[in-house]
């Protein structure tokens, strides 16, 4: 144990001990004079972590912790910029930085690896939850929650804010209207029945005396939960908060506690509609779901215990009670949801493309399968595997982007807010694995099933249904309330709400004083690493087969990708490399059903999964390189069971299961549909580069919008084209998996990786030899498809630049002609891209470009779109292939936002700045590209270099660029701008009702989904 850290004296040590699975000594702790509890995870992790998180249940759904969380963040007693957020945003080396509402609480979290910018931001959070300028400037409250505006006496009123407009958003989408619904149903009576993000209709109803009493109420040192994280001088950060804060204050009573809900005398059922378009479908697009509640968040094993039950019910592959409801018919989609970050976690079971009538099936589904497992038992071998799934995540720790401190913290939050002596219970979890483990042969989890799932009266039955009309029914209701609202003022007080608006507006645009801004920290260019971080690339050939290594500290864990080109592949058949990638791992095999295969999986690997990627070469939009990657992790003991695995997906799934086909395609569908639903900026940035590059383009047809509708296609007509489709999958499979398209990529440390490759190449050399033969007859016919693989090598397929002349040609044709698209949603809000190609304009990538981003992300964008306009984000990209966008999010306007893109140019050839701002602009730009990478991740990237020939050299000399831009370089860069918007390329995803009321601006309009 760490013997060097020393807690000051202001604080009592509840609790000392030591985390082995995390090598953390911890404290729990509690400031003697405030009350606030403090809990310190010290270790070796250079990426510190950081937190202070207060209860805030609300009692109504006006959202005020949700504003309240955005408003504190807009200035401070000693950091009095209107921004400090977007301030630290654009010149910190943070690896994390921002604030989340809950249902019951707000946290407050920051991270970075550089020691005086951690202090720089714990400095300023700190200053901003305790002495925030709310109390001065109403404007914070008008501008993130919402307002009244009215341009003249004459013009309509309407309402507008950041959070009003994000919620919009939010309830725009069917499964987030679907979950709030749920918590509903379960809690009525308690914080988790109200919306805590704010309802647009209520939000509205928040008066800003409120919104400070709320604040008053809950933001107090008592209330306050503060968290330590990673490698630092703990006494030292103890000490600055002690005397800076919480020496401040005494203690004090905060009634704040988590009220539970009584338990139900029995199920209660509940409908609700959500929004549809005028062309969205009625017919099978009821959501059936059915709730109950689960014990509490502090019982040890039950927290655990229910993850590995839900993954086995609902959620893995060949999940039994999810096999079930898909086989009934029941709907085309099947899954689960377990929140247990509540004090009374809640289960779901939830069947999507239902019809209401279908209820009653729907519940006697579940119960006969719940009561069969009850009786004869769980496949003890699909719980093993489902614990070792938890397990290795949990031993493993990576997040990927996201800090592993931030994580745990989060997760230690689970039951420190609701006992203030239990914050380790979750993160100190391998005895609970080890006791779960013990209780698969008890029947534990079929006892679970009893209680939880079959036998529990605190339940519930939503049945949510689609309405057309209902956003047009509610944008109508809320402007007959506004114009209502509007006839009864006088003259004198509609002229005060014009003169409001404006003073709002001029606050807006009034720049935050010098000396003020001077107030907020930055580093040094000095603090920042000059070299980028490096590639970790060994090129071998083994036993014929081309192998690049990443020799990399990866905890004992072996990383493996088989890269294979899918160059090869015809135009028409790119749709099925995507399809492909769903099926692989979802259908039986030679050797295993798919339920057996994902125990499998689970019990001798972290996972194994197909995926596509395309890579394009450095400097270029026109040259791609398409693959298919069997990616696997397994600990190296288990190294040979993890590859016997992937070939047994790739070389033996039988494609020819009509029956699990349909199944996977209508699943896919309405995954599709939520990913667009909930991602409208990425679809809608996504289409505006697919008219600009080959590879967005490709993309398009893999994965994108145009994937969807041949999805969706597939879908409404299989019958009548199954065996189509499955004579294309085996075709473009064929096409695919041969030596010759073959690259293995291997993440590791301290292992002879040219044992690895060769036991891979050991046992690829035979199956890549006979897969064509074998594939081709499985179904017991000859196949057409030896015809186009014994062509491959023809002039119609002849690979150019990666992919084949006849896919150029093609991809180009379907680039052709459209400029501006729009897609319909019943969506309340707007995502507006634009996009366009500097390099065919004449200019080159260069790495200033990186310092541009974050100036127009938050700055031009940021105050002009967020700020003014009330969209809840904005950004923009500009990539070294040439292309580069601007797009909003959850944004209340449309042509306007446009105007914003158009002036961007100007703004830039005109911009001015000094060496502070300079400095700020780049140690931001800098902080979107250093983040800590995991071991996978480093492999990733690496690999990604490689097959994009992108070269150390070229990022060296990008980086320079970067860190040597000025005021001028900048300015030099407006031409790039100009050519990104004049090329007028548009894509938006949106309310019907908008984009109709500019309809001028596109050359096609049509229905996101169900077109």
């Amino acid at each position: 144990m760490n013997q060097t850290v020393k807690i000051p004296e202001t604080y009592s040590i509840l609790e000392r001990t030591y985390i082995e699975e995390l090598k953390s000594e911890a404290w729990l702790l509690k400031h003697k004079k405030s009350g606030a509890r403090v809990a310190v995870l010290s270790n070796e992790d250079i990426n510190k972590v950081f937190h202070v998180a207060f209860r805030t249940p609300p009692k109504d759904s006006t959202g005020v912790a949700h504003i309240l969380e955005h408003s504190v963040l807009c200035g401070s007693e000693e950091f009095p910029v209107k921004d400090p957020f977007v301030e630290l945003v654009k010149g910190s080396l943070n690896t994390f930085l921002n604030a989340m509402t809950y249902s019951d609480k707000t946290v407050y979290p920051v991270a970075s690896c550089n020691d005086t910018d951690f202090q720089n931001l714990m400095h300023v959070y700190l200053d901003a939850v305790f002495r925030p300028n709310i109390y001065q400037h109403k404007e914070i409250f008008l501008q993130e929650g919402w307002h009244y505006e009215l341009e003249s006496v004459d013009s309509p009123l309407k309402y507008n804010g950041v959070v009003y407009n994000e919620m919009k958003g939010a309830f725009s989408s069917p499964e987030q209207v679907l979950f709030r619904k749920i918590s509903q149903t379960l809690y009525p009576d308690t914080t988790y029945g109200v919306e805590s993000g704010g309802d647009p209709v209520n939000i509205p109803d928040l008066s800003y005396e409120q919104f400070l009493d709320f604040h008053r109420q809950y933001y107090h040192p008592s209330n306050a939960w503060f968290y330590l994280y990673g490698d630092m001088d703990v006494e030292e950060k103890l000490r600055f908060i002690d005397e800076h804060y919480l020496s401040h204050y005494d203690n004090i009573t905060v009634d704040s506690a988590i009220r539970m809900q009584q338990p139900f005398e029995k199920m209660r059922e509940v409908r609700a509609s959500f929004a549809v378009s005028d062309d969205g479908e009625l017919r099978e697009n009821t959501y059936l779901s059915y709730n109950v509640v689960v014990g509490t968040s502090l019982d040890r094993e039950l927290y655990l215990a229910m993850q590995v039950l839900e993954y086995v019910l609902m959620s893995s592959p060949g999940a039994v009670l999810k096999k079930a409801l898909l086989e009934s018919g029941i709907g085309k989609d099947v899954f689960g949801e377990l929140d247990n970050g509540v004090l009374q976690p809640y289960m779901c079971i939830i069947v999507k493309n239902a019809e209401a009538e279908q209820k009653e099936a729907f519940l006697k589904i579940i119960r006969e399968t719940l009561t069969g497992l009850v009786e004869k038992g769980i496949n003890r071998k699909s719980l093993m595997a489902a614990i070792n799934y938890y397990e290795f995540k949990y031993r493993e720790g990576d997040f990927g982007r996201y800090p592993a401190g931030l994580m745990y913290g989060l997760q230690m939050m689970d039951s420190w807010l609701y006992d203030e002596t239990k914050p380790f219970i979750h993160i100190q979890a391998g005895d609970t694995f080890e006791k779960l483990k013990e209780n698969v042969d008890k029947g534990y989890f079929e006892q679970l099933i009893q209680t939880y799932l079959l036998d529990n009266d605190h339940s519930s039955l939503l049945i949510l249904a689609p309405e057309k009309g209902l956003t047009e029914k509610t944008e109508a209701e809320t402007e007959e309330k506004l114009a209502a609202y509007k006839a009864g003022l006088s003259e004198a007080e509609l002229e005060a709400m014009v003169r409001q608006t404006k003073d709002l507006k001029r606050y807006q645009e009034e720049p935050s004083p010098a000396e003020d801004l001077a107030k907020i920290p930055i580093l040094e260019i000095k603090d920042i690493e000059p070299k980028p971080q490096p590639f970790y690339n060994q090129y071998k050939e083994i036993q014929g087969f081309p192998v690049l290594c990443h020799d990399v500290e990866s905890r004992g864990i072996a990383y493996v990708k088989w890269v294979f080109d899918t160059g090869c592949v015809p135009f028409e058949k790119i749709p099925y490399i995507g399809l492909l990638s769903s099926v692989f791992g979802n259908v039986d095999t030679e050797k295993h059903n798919y339920t057996e295969l994902a125990d499998e999986i689970n019990i001798h690997t972290g996972g194994i999964r197909v995926n596509t990627n395309i890579y394009t070469e450095q400097g270029s939009t026109d040259i791609l390189y398409p693959k298919m990657e069997v990616v696997m992790k397994a600990l190296v003991p288990e190294f040979s069971d993890g590859i016997e695995l992937m070939a047994e997906i790739m070389s033996e799934s039988r494609l020819s299961d009509t029956k699990r086909l349909k199944e996977i395609i209508g699943q896919l569908r309405s995954r599709l549909e939520m990913m667009m639903n909930g991602n409208g900026h990425m679809v809608a940035v996504n289409r505006a580069t697919g008219f600009i590059s080959l590879a967005g383009m490709y993309r398009e047809y893999e994965e994108g919008l145009a994937y969807y509708r041949f999805i969706e296609e597939l879908d409404k007509h299989f019958d009548e084209r199954k065996e189509g489709i499955v004579g294309a999958l085996k075709e473009t499979a064929m096409l695919i998996f041969r030596k010759e398209n073959l690259l293995m990529d291997i993440t590791c440390s301290g292992v002879s990786f040219e044992a690895l490759a060769g036991e891979m190449a050991a046992l690829l050399h035979p199956i890549l030899d006979e897969m064509s033969g074998r594939m081709s007859e499985s179904d017991g016919q000859k196949s057409a498809v030896n015809d186009r693989v014994s062509g491959a090598d023809n002039n119609d397929l002849k690979k150019e630049d990666g992919i084949s002349a006849e896919v150029k040609s093609a991809l180009r044709r379907s680039m052709e002609g459209i400029q501006a698209e729009a897609y319909t949603t019943a969506g309340m809000v707007q995502y507006d891209a634009c996009a366009g190609d500097f390099s065919k304009a004449g200019y080159a990538y260069h790495g200033a470009l990186n310092v541009l981003k974050v100036m127009m992300n938050y700055d031009y964008l940021w105050i002009r779109l967020r700020v003014q306009g009330g969209a809840y984000g904005c950004m923009c990209g500009f990539s070294p292939n040439g292309t580069g966008y601007f797009t909003s999010y959850r944004d209340p306007n449309l042509r306007e936002t446009y105007e914003v893109y158009e002036g961007a140019a100007d703004y830039v050839k005109n911009f001015e700045a000094d060496e502070r701002t300079m400095r700020k602009f780049i140690i931001g730009a800098v902080s979107g590209i250093d983040i800590p990478l995991g071991a996978s991740d480093k492999g990733a990237r690496s690999l990604g270099a490689w097959l994009s020939h992108t070269s150390y050299e070229k990022l060296e000399k990008h980086r320079y660029e970067l860190l040597h831009a000025d005021v001028e370089t900048i300015r030099s860069l407006h031409g790039i701008v100009d050519a990104v918007v004049r090329a007028n390329l548009r894509c938006v995803v949106g309310n019907g009702s908008k984009i109709q009321e500019n309809k001028d601006m596109f050359q096609k309009i049509e229905p996101l989904a169900g077109a």
